[in-house]
């Protein structure tokens, strides 16, 4: 009995520390792993594959499909028919000795995975689902996209989007159509009913862009974006609302910076956007998944290892490397993470503290 005290004893204070064990460090990899969403590119996986080992080996927490790669738009990258799409979803879960995250990005319209033209139902945007002022009607929409991505083994939807249609100008939300509008009120009552029709085909929905990519001028994947002087506080209605009407399980940061919140960091980096602001004072309990690291308004800015810390450190569970813009080494980051927890710049409390709410997320599908 002295010997099982003792050991407890010495775990908790390695918890609370922040320090790791030597035996640990595996475990530690695994953990880190677990924190990331991860793009590859190929149509199939097998055994040797590098995507093979850090799902197997590795326990990483998920993938992003795409139908096309980002620079080439001729070439398929992991979608290109349904046959196709549901062997290899059943592949990349039967490689995980835990629940994998497969995600995509099937908002609806011209942000869609699996279009039309490949096989699949055809979707419609989100302007275009508001402007028919039909809840019968979006309720029918949602629900013949959410049955098709369960029916391909997908469990996760960066979806819907809740940035309020604010600037005309708007290049990646405005123009491409993917706000359900200027008013709040709009924004929630369509995506309430997308995030019903998610859940109740076992997909995991992800309200974005926080705190507002609506009224920006300019696009984060393509460099830095400043909305200090645009942005205004109605933009975090679709969450406050939202939050108190859901159990919202995830949220995606944009990579936008505004002085308003923080003077010094785009809000992916803010521990005062998404922790004080997000979880203290808005409430929200789940997980906080950046949007991709590779987009230039964080590449461009900050080193690999400064934007996994900060972006830790701020509250950011789940780091999302969509290898669109670029090529990552998972089994690299993997290790710039770790070092970083072994030197304590960031705490291991962190890390457990996103495992917890992670296995949380997926015990829910």
């Amino acid at each position: 009995m002295i010997k099982i005290l003792l050991a407890l004893f010495v775990l908790l204070n390695f918890c609370l520390s922040g320090d790791t064990l030597k035996s640990d460090d595996i475990q530690l990899k695994k953990m880190i792993a677990h924190m990331l969403i991860v793009g590859f590119d190929t149509i199939d996986v097998n055994e040797k594959d590098a995507i093979y080992k850090y799902i197997k080996e590795d326990e990483l927490g998920g993938v992003i499909l795409f139908d096309k790669h980002y620079n080439n738009r001729s070439l398929a990258k992991n979608i290109h028919s349904p046959l196709q799409l549901k062997k290899l979803t059943k592949k990349l879960q039967n490689i995980s000795l835990k629940k994998l995250i497969i995600a995509v990005d099937q908002e609806g319209g011209k942000v869609a995975r699996l279009k039309e033209e490949y096989g699949f139902k055809p979707t419609f945007s989100a302007s275009s689902i508001a402007a028919k002022n039909d809840d019968e009607y979006a309720k029918k929409m949602y629900a013949s996209l959410a049955q098709e991505l369960n029916e391909f083994g997908i469990n996760c939807n960066f979806a819907p989007v809740v940035d309020l249609a604010l600037e005309k100008e708007n290049k990646v939300i405005y123009q491409l159509e993917r706000s359900y509008g200027s008013k709040s009120d709009d924004v929630v009552r369509n995506a309430d009913i997308f995030m019903k029709a998610l859940a109740q085909n076992g997909v995991l929905s992800v309200l974005k862009h926080f705190p507002g990519h609506g009224s920006s001028l300019d696009d984060s994947h393509k460099g830095f974006v400043d909305i200090t002087d645009t942005w205004n506080v109605r933009e975090l209605e679709p969450y406050i609302k939202l939050i108190k009407m859901h159990d919202v399980k995830m949220i995606m940061t944009a990579h936008v910076f505004n002085k308003q919140l923080d003077e010094e960091y785009p809000a992916t980096l803010s521990y005062n956007t998404n922790t004080t602001l997000l979880r203290e004072k808005l409430g929200f309990k789940g997980v906080i998944i950046s949007d991709d690291l590779q987009m230039k308004a964080i590449s461009q800015h900050y080193t690999l290892q400064e934007s996994v810390r900060l972006a830790i450190n701020a509250g950011v569970d789940i780091l999302l490397v969509a290898n669109q813009l670029s090529t990552q080494d998972t089994g690299e980051l993997i290790d710039i993470i770790y070092t970083q927890v072994k030197n304590k710049s960031i705490p291991y409390t962190r890390i457990v503290e996103s495992n917890e709410r992670i296995n949380k997320l997926l015990d829910g599908i």
